[in-house]
């Protein structure tokens, strides 16, 4: 039995079934409107139906130039939830019986404004807060007028989810390249050797790479005699679609890199590029060779053997790439597993180099250099060691949120929480859900209601994807092939829903700040117009032309044009991660020491779902999709006396809960995995996910204090340490 069904189809394979029921009732006033999804980097092409300023259909751009037809049905949902009746209409304010009312913008508004300035008089900065979720990446206006608001009220004590999820990759390649803003993108398409670490394509396309149809891409180099490995502890849908599986122990990764390097420097040797553009080669070879072969293959549980010989067939191939994704960012060591990746591809050459990775230039000429100028120093913060926050990508850890509300000695009093959901998406539920009715004021800024906002004072109705103008920035020198897309309004926020960006800028009118309102002549993509302009571009030809395609950066110029060092040379053993190597060699002892019979737990996706947020999709939580199984291979079962679909219950030192379970040999014997975004509860205004809340697997989390990565704050989210037993 397998742990989930491949559902990430082209455009082609879906169309005989979906555009015949469209087609019986076509409407006689409709227009298309050409736009992309805003679900995740790849930003696909999409074409809109509307009708009476209604969306009535959403299909796939057959003649975009980069997406080229390709949708998957994660995009084509988008027209369930736009259309979703459960989504928020109108601001809703919390009355004295704990219900909610309907109200008016302006009562919205005045009444938020009213609180911050007596919160704030009271209590100064540091009693105000924020947190951001993942969606906010793919709007564009957001981001400036969000900020903006922030900076005029002094707030400085900011949550994301990105410490859930990539903060790692931004504190690595700040420490090697000199910036947060350049992440080497894999040549699949010449590449000899393909190397992907906790990477699930075929369900979540890629992160860090904007690339519609990256399975096809894996496919075509396998089907021209490119070797293509995945390093996973389950054997994923996208091996089943492309390449073989190499099964690793979870969070253990940055071991097996560094036994890597260590067997390419003591056998052929790091490539000459590696020592003409690498600073501090030396410091790499002895700190790699403390993680020989023979020392790891017990801890990740590969033989010594196989790494050897996987060592010496990197080194072997004549162009190699290499990529990393979430299955790595969200264990602990998420920052050095992406440090000794680059060095990977930089000592075997493959760094700047046709085949290998190479850095995609967007439209905007000076983005490597935009993200050179951030806090690079640890700090004591209240509750520990931490990366000091600030600059692209870095806030606060997520995993602290509930301490610093709660914190004695500075408690935050007044919150924002944009397009984010913590308490189901990290660690700690039911203390986060105490901390955050301890607020004063608590403000959720969504197009859905959530559980976050059930503790809300003011609920405010965002516009939705389809509802506002935007362009694909969230690619910005991640695409595979660079481009530039705008998309108007495909329709008219409905009901009584406004721009996220109007919501900030209207509430910094209301506490007497400067605005974008204020003038009506602002224009509110002069930032975008100006970054357009570096390249000899303009939103005035954006909005004639809709997309513009760019030219790829040549390879080559890595080194030269974006690496940001002031010797442009890589950084290969960064002073600043010090204390992490140190940690690094602690957690190797401990997991060491762990009895073999130790289950390790990892959270998973699938085509279904999407963080918390696609779970009141109908379409989508047919059976058996309504229900969240824990999965677990046969022979763990057995040793548990537990059968296929018993129910289990799962303990960690964090917390436990029951569900079901499936057992499928897709998983490395020893590990165990649940799908994340599940667990709305009984209260929940969402009535598909309240019918099928299904459990959430972060109660199992570790939260507060030590359960984050130090160097970068990223939050401690697989390899978790647990027991199963029949409930």
């Amino acid at each position: 039995m397998t742990d989930a069904e491949d559902t990430t189809q082209s455009s082609n394979e879906r169309d005989s079934k979906e555009e015949k029921q469209d087609r019986t009732a076509p409407a006689t006033d409709a227009r298309r409107v050409r736009t992309f999804c805003r679900v995740c980097e790849p930003a696909c092409g999409l074409l809109a139906t509307v009708a009476d300023n209604r969306l009535i259909k959403l299909e796939a751009d057959r003649d975009h130039p980069i997406s080229k037809g390709f949708v998957c049905n994660k995009g084509i949902y988008g027209l369930d939830v736009h259309n979703d009746p459960d989504r928020l209409k109108v601001p809703l304010k919390r009355t004295r019986d704990g219900s909610f009312e309907p109200v008016s913008w302006d009562d919205a508004l005045s009444g938020i404004a009213a609180k911050l300035k007596d919160i704030q008089s009271r209590h100064g900065n540091g009693a105000l807060g924020s947190y951001t979720g993942n969606p906010t990446a793919f709007n564009t206006l957001y981001g400036p007028s969000f900020g903006g608001f922030m900076r005029q009220l002094g707030a400085y004590k900011h949550f994301s989810s990105g410490t859930q999820d990539c903060a790692n990759k931004f504190a690595a390649s700040e420490a090697v390249f000199g910036t947060r803003t350049l992440h080497p993108v894999p040549d699949f398409e010449h590449a000899d050797f393909i190397l992907l670490f906790g990477a699930n394509p075929a369900i979540s396309h890629m992160s860090f790479v904007s690339l519609p149809n990256s399975m096809q891409l894996l496919k075509d180099a396998e089907s021209r005699g490119a070797r293509v490995l995945h390093v996973n502890p389950r054997r994923t849908e996208s091996v089943r679609g492309a390449g073989e599986v190499l099964l690793v122990r979870p969070d253990t990764d940055v071991y097996l890199l560094a036994a890597l390097l260590n067997e390419i420097a003591t056998g052929p040797g790091f490539a000459a590029q590696a020592y003409h553009h690498g600073a501090n080669l030396d410091a790499l070879e002895e700190f790699v060779a403390r993680y020989p072969a023979s020392a790891v293959a017990e801890v990740i549980g590969i033989d010594a053997t196989a790494i050897r010989d996987l060592a010496q067939n990197i080194a072997a191939a004549e162009r190699a790439c290499f990529y990393m994704s979430t299955g790595v960012n969200m264990g602990r060591q998420g920052t050095l597993a992406y440090w000794l990746l680059q060095m990977l591809a930089l000592v075997t050459g493959n760094l700047g180099r046709e085949g290998g990775n190479f850095y995609s230039q967007g439209f905007y000429e000076r983005a490597p250099a935009a993200g050179a100028s951030a806090p690079r120093d640890m700090v004591d913060g209240p509750f520990g060691r931490m990366r000091r926050p600030g600059g692209v990508g870095i806030n606060l850890p997520g995993n602290l949120l509930a301490d610093y509300i709660t914190n004695p000695e500075e408690p935050i009093r007044a919150l924002f929480v944009n397009s984010g959901n913590p308490v189901l998406s990290i660690g700690g539920e039911e203390r986060l859900r105490d901390a955050l009715d301890t607020l004063e004021l608590l403000v959720c800024v969504d197009i859905y209601p959530n559980a976050t906002s059930e503790h809300a004072d003011y609920v405010l109705p965002a516009a939705g994807a389809f509802e506002r103008e935007d362009i694909n920035i969230a690619g910005l020198g991640l695409q595979y092939r660079p481009s530039v897309q705008f998309t108007p309004a495909v329709v008219e926020p409905a009901f009584e829903r406004r721009p996220d960006w109007w919501i900030y800028e209207a509430l910094a009118q209301h506490m007497g700040f400067r605005s974008l309102l204020d003038d009506d002549r602002a224009d509110v993509w002069a930032r975008i117009d100006a970054m357009l302009r570096s390249r000899q571009h303009s939103m005035r030809e954006l909005r004639e032309e809709q997309i513009i395609e760019l030219p790829r950066s040549k390879p080559e110029d890595f080194f030269e044009r974006f690496v940001q060092n002031e010797d442009q040379r890589v950084q290969c053993f960064p002073p600043e991660f010090a204390e992490a190597i140190e940690r690094m060699a602690s957690i190797f002892a401990e997991l060491s020491a762990e009895g073999a019979d130790q289950l390790k737990l990892i959270t998973k996706r699938d085509a279904y779902m999407l963080n918390s947020w696609y779970a009141n999709v109908e379409k989508l939580k047919q059976a058996p999709r309504d229900v969240n199984y824990l999965f677990m291979h046969p022979a763990d079962a057995e040793q548990r006396q537990i059968a296929d679909g018993a129910s289990v219950r799962i303990t960690s030192t964090h917390g436990e809960l029951t569900t079901p379970v499936r057992l499928t040999e897709d998983l490395k014997p020893g590990v165990v995995a649940m799908t994340h975004g599940w667990g709305h509860g009984p209260g929940s205004a969402l009535a598909v996910a309240r019918a099928t809340s299904g459990s959430n697997p972060n109660r199992l989390l570790p939260a507060g204090p030590g359960s984050f990565e130090p160097v970068s704050n990223q939050a401690h989210m697989t390899g978790i340490a647990v027991e199963v037993v029949p409930a």
